[in-house]
């Protein structure tokens, strides 16, 4: 951000981070704390940011804390995945392309969407990249820059989660196309797959599915699960997963994709150190989710270097030894922001 005059960058970089342990507006945090520049002045330099440059070096900023955690050349389970965070404003010019229209969630239908690359290995669970979602724009090309950016990193892809939303033609002939091994749920259309998905024990089958173009073989990995009355519920379920370039037991490419949900966890902390926001700017949303998700990075890498058990075996951290909500408070003593303190006199002295 280009600035004149004796403000700087450091400053409105502290000034975002502050609002997003504390979950503050920009109106907020400048009433709170002294020796920071104006709402207007903040909003104004804000105002420069470039949302094609912030795509550009996201994953530079999140992977921050990566090599401190993360070894070039190793192999690690990716999970991909989208969240929406609720605008309450209405789309214009500038914005339209970015606001998505969902079902409702917290009172409203509109959302922006963001798409984040995910890593499931225990002990390794950082977020590599953070996508804003654009219409129009297909999932592949979000696919094939979160792959560039893993490629870059120097990692392999042992196995790469995806949820039910990725289940199409155009993704697993583009994954296949990109010898990607990867997991995604079945969708269970038709009475062909319904017939594939019905059965009492463990298997692999293979599928056809149809295409605009031409018809994709697909090999199913079904885990069957007996209910056991749970939910009122008797008799067996058909677990069915697509995979592709793994050869494990349907049983463990289970217990695998179930590791996929630990990003989920990511977006609930993700939701705590998240700046409140009603601006239009684009650009100044996707820096607040990119910082929000920055702060969770550093966490886990600070759980991983300094309170991880020393035992054999894969590494165990003691996250009660340092919880989330004492790295916020850290982080803002750190900022060393000097509090604007406002002292009201009560009601019944105001007249005497």
């Amino acid at each position: 951000m280009p600035i004149n005059g004796t403000l700087q960058q450091t400053t409105i970089i502290r000034s975002l981070v502050g609002m997003s342990v504390n979950n503050l507006s920009l109106h907020s945090i400048t009433s709170i704390v002294g020796k920071l520049p104006c709402e207007t002045s903040l909003r104004h330099h804000l105002s420069k940011l470039d949302l094609d440059s912030l795509r550009e070096v996201q994953s530079k900023i999140l992977a921050y804390s990566q090599n401190t955690i993360l070894k070039p050349g190793k192999s690690y389970d990716f999970a991909v995945d989208f969240t929406n965070d609720p605008y309450y404003g209405t789309a214009v010019e500038t914005n339209s392309d970015y606001v998505i229209k969902s079902r409702q969630k917290d009172s409203t239908t509109s959302f922006y969407s963001y798409i984040s690359l995910y890593i499931i290995t225990t002990g390794h669970r950082l977020t590599l990249a953070v996508l804003l979602v654009k219409r129009g724009i297909p999932k592949t090309e979000y696919l094939k820059t979160f792959l560039a950016i893993i490629r870059d990193l120097k990692l392999h892809i042992r196995v790469l989660c995806l949820d039910r939303g990725f289940y199409s033609h155009h993704v697993f002939a583009f994954l296949q196309s990109e010898n990607v091994p990867h997991i995604v749920p079945v969708r269970n259309y038709g009475k062909v797959l319904g017939s594939v998905l019905s059965g009492n024990r463990a298997r692999y089958a293979s599928y056809t599915m149809p295409g605009p173009d031409f018809p994709l073989d697909l090999t199913l990995a079904i885990d069957v699960h007996y209910q056991k009355g749970k939910n009122g519920r008797s008799g067996n379920v058909n677990l069915g997963y697509v995979v592709y370039g793994i050869s494990w037991n349907p049983r463990r490419v289970y217990h695998v994709y179930k590791k996929r949900f630990a990003i989920e966890s990511s977006y609930r902390m993700r939701n705590i150190v998240k700046a409140k926001t009603s601006s239009r700017n684009v650009s100044l949303r996707y820096l607040l989710t990119i910082i929000s998700f920055l702060l969770k990075n550093i966490w886990v890498a600070l759980n991983r270097l300094y309170f991880s058990l020393h035992q054999r075996g894969p590494i165990t951290v003691n996250e009660n030894l340092f919880r989330f909500d004492l790295f916020k408070s850290l982080v803002w003593e750190g900022l060393n922001f000097q509090l604007v303190v406002i002292v009201r006199r009560p009601l019944r002295d105001r007249h005497t």
